[in-house]
């Protein structure tokens, strides 16, 4: 990955939180929405946004539509916003490894409980 690359990685990264945070207005987004990590192609037309949503099933299935029924309104802001000359394709990926990571953390602790230490 070059350093250009990395550096719209993070500036996009930066920016769809912002966006979801400040100015998408959907009920169907429910629970703690956070933006884990963007990936652009080599060619800078698509890019692949991972977000981690911390609620239920149902939770992350509602948000991930809402998020999907936005991405029009990603790219347009981001065009407004941004100086690129070709602004992504911004796609949403549901990213479940802190809730996996919360999972394997609460299993660890409640190990160690049973035996009698604490973490």
């Amino acid at each position: 990955m070059t350093q250009r690359t990395e550096r719209l990685n993070t500036l996009l990264r930066e920016e769809i939180s912002t966006l979801l945070r400040e100015d998408v207005r959907d009920p169907r987004m429910s629970g703690l929405v956070s933006v884990t990590y963007v990936d652009v192609s080599p060619d800078l037309r698509n890019a692949y946004a991972y977000v981690s949503v911390l609620g239920s099933d149902e939770d992350r299935a509602s948000t991930m539509e809402a998020l999907e029924h936005a991405r029009p309104f990603v790219r347009r802001e981001l065009g407004r916003r941004l100086r690129l000359r070709t602004i992504p394709d911004v796609r949403f990926i549901s990213d479940t490894s802190i809730a996996e990571a919360q999972q394997l953390t609460d299993t660890m602790r409640r190990n160690a409980e049973d035996r009698g230490e604490t973490l």
